[in-house]
């Protein structure tokens, strides 16, 4: 997973030419118990760095899922209107959220690796 970064806010970006997927992290959907319903951005958005561009709501809150990166919304996983619960299934994979085309990759210079991430994770305990 090395070529994955990690935002402040548990988002995670994957990284393929000039796009990338976006999802929460394995941590994120922990802390948010059973995913109901996740509401997806419009293809052909534009999103800015550290923008809300979808929600994800659980059994125990909503909360707003952050742009790790800006550019254009060029797909959104939407598995997750029939079937939410992907995300607590898989996270990291399969329960994606969106794709960004991006428009700075420079942008991905100021997320974290994922050593970066779990020592962010430990000093939260």
């Amino acid at each position: 997973m090395s070529d994955v970064k990690f935002s402040k806010d548990h988002e995670w970006i994957k990284v393929d030419g000039d796009t990338g997927t976006v999802g929460i992290t394995e941590y994120a959907q922990e802390q948010l118990g059973d995913v109901v319903f996740v509401e997806l951005p419009d293809i052909g958005r534009t999103v800015a760095k550290g923008e809300d561009f979808a929600v994800v709501e659980s059994v125990k809150a909503a909360s707003e899922i952050y742009a790790p990166v800006s550019g254009e919304v060029v797909a959104a996983n939407d598995t997750l209107n029939d079937n939410p619960a992907l995300i607590n299934e898989s996270a990291m994979a399969d329960g994606w959220i969106v794709k960004v085309k991006l428009a700075d990759a420079g942008e991905l210079g100021d997320l974290m690796d994922e050593a970066a991430y779990k020592q962010m994770l430990e000093e939260l305990d």
